[in-house]
């Protein structure tokens, strides 16, 4: 016998917003397909102008160290209470890693080429709202709680909005990970499970319920 669960909820990371948005019947399959293949020939345009690192410090902690570089480097990602990715120029993050490693704080590079969510996307905007222009999302049968930063909000979004524009913002915004899966603890959800053939967020989703309880 056949056993299916329906989450009462469903969160995305960047990408994983996608699935997300198909899971939770905003987007048909083809449609979901579609910004999929959309969003990686568009980042392919980025290629070799940019770089991202895993930074193991708080978002605040580390804003404070990027000011030094200015526009060149961003935090493009808050995965959990200590665990913050970044996004910028090549140059810049070598430097940011050196510095790091002088100060003992431990910094990962990602095996990527360009600089999602940061400045770098701001030139593909044109581009994604024209090829995506014609998706219709629906209103989700299961809530969906958005990782965007200009979209973050304690409760479900409306996921009639997630056009073009808001494709757009979910490749070029920090993803705050973290803060949806903080306000998901406080209205009492307890059972979280990662759908990943490499889950990494896993464990910043046990911290942060650690940190919650205490």
């Amino acid at each position: 016998m056949l056993f299916r669960s329906v989450p009462d909820a469903v969160i995305g990371h960047s990408q994983g917003e996608i699935a997300a948005a198909y899971f939770a019947g905003v987007l048909s399959l083809p449609e979901a397909a579609e910004v999929v293949a959309r969003r990686s020939q568009a980042l392919s345009a980025l290629c070799g102008a940019g770089g991202m690192a895993s930074v193991l410090l708080d978002a605040e902690q580390l804003h404070t160290r990027l000011q030094p570089w200015g526009e060149a480097l961003s935090i493009s990602a808050i995965n959990g209470p200590s665990h913050t990715l970044i996004s910028g120029h090549p140059a810049a993050l070598e430097q940011f890693t050196a510095a790091c490693d002088r100060d003992g704080i431990h910094v990962r590079p990602i095996a990527v080429d360009y600089a999602s969510h940061s400045a770098q996307v701001e030139p593909l905007r044109e581009r994604i709202l024209d090829e995506l222009a014609d998706l219709s999302p629906a209103h989700s049968r299961i809530p969906l709680y958005s990782t965007v930063a200009s979209a973050l909000s304690a409760d479900p979004l409306d996921t009639t909005k997630m056009d073009a524009d808001y494709w757009y913002r979910n490749l070029r915004e920090p993803v705050r990970f973290y803060d949806s899966v903080v306000e998901r603890l406080a209205a009492g959800e307890h059972t979280f499970v990662e759908l990943s053939p490499h889950p990494v967020l896993a464990p910043e989703i046990g911290r942060a319920s650690c940190r919650e309880r205490v």
